[in-house]
């Protein structure tokens, strides 16, 4: 879908909630559509909204985050403990679980799985608890192929943080 359908789509779902799309929200729903696979925080998408729209506030952006995962064309994503939340678009098929999402510890790169890798547990968690799982999330924390292929080259474990590279997981 490209990004006019999904503007449209979200669009709608605003109207359908009761919701208008006022420029404000429609500079905020095209930045985090510019930036889907950026995973950006609320400050982030503020400052980049702020380019288009000088005159946004940050609590404009924060309510119309909120709103946007309220309707679930957003889900709030956190992949360190940091108390940093980070904005993901939801999948338009409602069928299939959230996707699951790989952190480079070493450069910071966000890469998204979109199998579901956990049907087994799940009936795990129901067959122990009777309890039905409808969604989860899952991240997982390592070093990607690309900074493997640089410690090797820096010779370095290719398996092992560089502590000279490793990111600042309060920036995430």
């Amino acid at each position: 879908m490209d990004k006019a359908e999904q503007l449209d789509r979200i669009s709608e779902q605003l109207q359908a909630a009761g919701y208008k799309l006022t420029a404000q929200r429609s500079a905020t729903v095209a930045v985090i559509l510019d930036h889907a696979q950026a995973h950006l925080s609320a400050e982030q998408i503020f400052m980049a909204t702020k380019e288009v729209v000088p005159e946004i506030g940050l609590a404009t952006v924060y309510r119309t985050l909120e709103m946007l995962t309220e309707l679930h064309v957003l889900n709030k994503v956190r992949f360190i403990e940091d108390g940093m939340t980070h904005y993901d678009l939801c999948e338009t098929d409602h069928d299939h679980h959230f996707h699951h999402h790989l952190l480079c510890l070493q450069c910071g790169a966000i890469e998204e799985i979109h199998t579901d890798l956990l049907p087994a547990v799940e009936q795990q968690v129901y067959d122990d608890y009777t309890f039905t799982v409808l969604d989860h999330r899952l991240t997982f924390h390592g070093i990607c192929a690309r900074c493997q292929q640089i410690n090797q080259q820096n010779g370095l474990p290719a398996n092992q943080l560089d502590p000279s590279r490793q990111i600042d997981v309060t920036q995430l």
